[in-house]
């Protein structure tokens, strides 16, 4: 039975699936007018435009009555057991159509498809669900619900480079988790979107108070997710401020205390940082970076996406570089190149700072500095002042590896 206003989000779904506009689906038949009012549910459909706009989308008219299955009620419920990519289609469907139903369960559905599309890389659509969470959040006004959506935008805006909007966002959400005294996990969250964030600002006087804080607080909860991230989430503070031993220590004792506790992608993900770790050591640790890159295409059968085998790619093209190989480096740049988009800002913008140092290393200095100083420039412009120091630390260095005689002067931030 055609009924609105399931007959109205049924039709402005199939319209919008189809990238028609309201004047091309109503067509010489029938007035936009109508056809708004008819998406609004502010008119009851007739037989006659029942059949026309089926006839105009290729449809059976039956198949202009939203299927009740697609209820968020029953979506959610039929999600369990399904893998991300189903639950993730099936939810975003039912998204599109439902209506008037709990904003909770709006609200539950809306966290699953964000993380599917984090998954998938569609960082617009991510962004979409985002806003959508935090704005039904602050509506329901439940500090829980607010803390953890805020927390979730922090951290997409920092991996899209919107570094003083991820700060503001993240410090939001932890001292509503703090002053509401919610519960460790949810605070602890929070903490790991606060301590990215600030340590990409360069505020790491900061950033190093609230890591040591992360750290009390997850030794409390029960090893798994929350211990891995905060691992290497510190890892990250103590490597910036000079301290890599510390920073490997971290990432290794939490692999030892999650060893048969961690789902895979989680086990990819500290190896990889462990990874990072050993190649940002100086002189870099080529051999031990080496073991954990093996370790990590192991295990590419039960854990690879796109991102972790991008990830892998450049994690193996700055091992070239570290190791003299310096055509094998070019060439897994080249792979790189054309699936650039599946890796977060900071690390585009390494992978670039490695193509203007080999360009150093082919004698071409004019060209690689310029690259460099645009590279670093725009993490400024970025307000991402730690990421801006860390270029122009490679591009002293580099200059010193090839003899160039002109050294870069880092311009105050």
């Amino acid at each position: 039975m055609l009924t609105q206003p399931a007959f109205g989000r049924r039709l402005k779904q199939l319209r919008t699936e189809r990238g028609l506009t309201q004047a091309e689906l109503a067509g010489e038949g029938m007035s936009t007018g109508y056809l708004s009012r008819l998406e609004s549910g502010a008119r009851p459909p007739t037989d006659e435009a029942v059949t026309h706009l089926a006839r105009q989308l290729g449809v059976a008219p039956q198949d202009l009555a939203e299927p009740p299955a697609w209820s968020l009620a029953r979506s959610l419920a039929t999600t369990v057991g399904l893998d991300v990519d189903e639950a993730g289609e099936l939810l975003a469907r039912a998204l599109r159509t439902a209506g008037g139903e709990d904003p909770l369960l709006r609200w539950q559905a809306l966290w699953q498809v964000a993380e599917w599309r984090r998954l998938n890389n569609e960082p617009t659509e991510e962004r979409t669900c985002l806003d959508e969470l935090v704005a039904l959040a602050d509506e329901l006004d439940l500090p829980e619900l607010r803390a953890r959506a805020g927390a979730r935008l922090a951290r997409a805006q920092r991996g899209a480079g919107q570094v003083p909007a991820a700060v503001e966002a993240a410090i939001g959400a932890y001292r509503l988790a703090v002053d509401e005294g919610l519960p460790p996990h949810i605070v602890a969250d929070t903490l790991l979107a606060l301590v990215s964030s600030l340590a990409e600002a360069g505020r790491m006087a900061e950033a190093r108070q609230h890591a040591d804080e992360l750290l009390t607080l997850v030794a409390g909860l029960p090893a798994g997710r929350l211990l891995a991230e905060a691992a290497w989430t510190v890892a990250g503070v103590r490597l910036r401020q000079g301290e890599p031993q510390v920073a490997l220590k971290l990432v290794n004792d939490a692999l030892e205390q999650l060893q048969g506790r961690l789902d895979p992608a989680m086990w990819v993900r500290l190896r990889i940082v462990a990874a990072r770790l050993h190649l940002n050591f100086t002189p870099p640790e080529t051999e031990p970076a080496r073991r954990r890159i093996e370790e990590v295409e192991a295990c590419l059968p039960f854990a690879g996406t796109p991102t972790v085998e991008q990830e892998l790619l450049a994690l193996r093209a700055r091992l070239a570089f570290h190791t003299g190989h310096t055509d094998e480096a070019r060439a897994l740049l080249d792979q790189l190149a054309d699936a650039h988009d599946h890796l977060a800002y900071q690390e585009q913008i390494r992978l670039d700072v490695l193509r203007n140092q080999l360009l150093l290393l082919d004698g071409k200095q004019d060209e690689g500095m310029r690259g460099l100083r645009a590279l670093a420039e725009q993490a400024q412009e970025r307000a991402n002042f730690d990421l801006a120091a860390e270029i122009w630390r490679h591009a002293a260095e580099s200059l010193a590896r090839t003899g160039g005689e002109n050294q870069p002067r880092e311009p105050a931030t």
